[in-house]
């Protein structure tokens, strides 16, 4: 079916981005719009827009908003407020690589242009290439990890690796749509995944609109349910995958890659080349820790006494030796990661 969520999660509409305001879903679909690089670096760090991939594209277009404001005559000066700009959508979330490289890619676009209007033109056509690319790129992805699919298997996922956390199609569940549009049936286990319950708000909500066989299940049924045999393959996406083979995606993935390992069940990793990281080994990573309202509030509403201490990891790190295959737009990789990861992403 050619129907699948075809509402894009961010895109650059008459010089201004438009996104979906994804801290309203699933009790609301609802937009908003900015014209201005700060409102979209409030966008990222408060999770209006999530997602890898989708983090990456939204930064690149704050930096387009930048370049639209600009009233810089000059190229050094316009450069220079390019640069403040850039600094501060770096600064919103320190784990997700495709973030920094949109930053970079819109950062070189404008650097090498001879003027500053040529400069603001390369800019912006550069944004909405990257909103068509990543919509191809996922579903070349999703079509390359669909055969690792059976007919009538059931997927455990983690967070959301949808249409959501990207441009459009999604990762994990790109790989997933891709299975049904072969014509396989295809159920989906979702985990909540606390506290911000992506999951349980997001990934559902996609699934359930695109009518794809889904259940809801609490993060600690996961275990339970592989061990009733109830999990034919593990597919989730990732933040950040190190060339050394570590991929560090939503908190709950490193559990869930353990369990699989423990029972037998294929974990696959699914990202585009933007989400591997050659310049940095596993060691060099930041965490991002989070507030501690999320995991004290749901919805605004306590439930945890006063005062106690909260630790509030947003990601977690697995190691190589837990993945069988990573899933790529370029193919499927294998190990040694170590040795085929710089080979196949360049």
């Amino acid at each position: 079916m050619d129907d699948f969520f075809t509402l894009r999660t961010v895109t650059w509409e008459d010089g201004a981005v438009r996104m979906i305001d994804q801290t309203a879903l699933p009790i609301k679909l609802s937009y908003v719009r900015y014209t201005r690089p700060d409102q979209v670096a409030s966008a990222i760090k408060t999770m209006v827009v999530r997602g890898a991939p989708a983090i990456g594209v939204a930064a690149a277009m704050g930096l387009a908003l930048a370049a639209a404001r600009s009233r810089a005559t000059k190229l050094p000066d316009f450069m220079r407020e390019m640069e403040s700009a850039a600094a501060m959508l770096r600064a919103t979330r320190p784990t997700a690589v495709n973030l920094f490289w949109g930053i970079d890619r819109v950062m070189k676009k404008a650097g090498s242009a001879p003027s500053v209007r040529q400069a603001k033109e390369a800019v912006s056509a550069e944004v909405k290439a990257m909103e068509e690319e990543d919509i191809q790129v996922n579903r070349r992805l999703g079509s390359n990890g669909a055969n690792l699919i059976h007919d009538g298997d059931t997927v455990l996922t983690q967070c959301n690796a949808g249409a959501l956390a990207t441009v459009g199609y999604g990762t994990a569940l790109g790989v997933v749509r891709a299975a049904v549009e072969q014509g396989k049936l295809v159920r989906v286990l979702v985990p909540e995944t606390r506290p911000a319950l992506q999951g349980a708000r997001l990934t559902a909500f996609e699934l359930a609109r695109d009518r794809i066989a889904c259940t809801l299940i609490s993060d600690t049924a996961v275990g339970h349910m592989m061990s009733l045999g109830r999990v034919d393959c593990v597919i989730v996406g990732a933040d950040r995958i190190t060339r050394d083979g570590y991929v560090f995606n939503k908190i709950g993935t490193y559990q869930e890659a353990v369990l699989a390992k423990r029972h037998g069940i294929p974990f696959y990793p699914a990202a585009p080349s933007s989400t591997f990281d050659l310049a940095r080994i596993h060691g060099n990573v930041i965490i991002e820790e989070r507030g501690a309202d999320e995991v004290v509030k749901i919805r605004g509403k306590r439930i945890a006494p006063k005062g106690v201490p909260v630790a509030n990891p947003a990601f977690d790190m697995t190691p190589p030796e837990l993945v069988t295959s990573m899933i790529t737009e370029r193919g499927l990789i294998s190990a040694p990661f170590e040795e085929n990861i710089p080979r196949l992403i360049s």
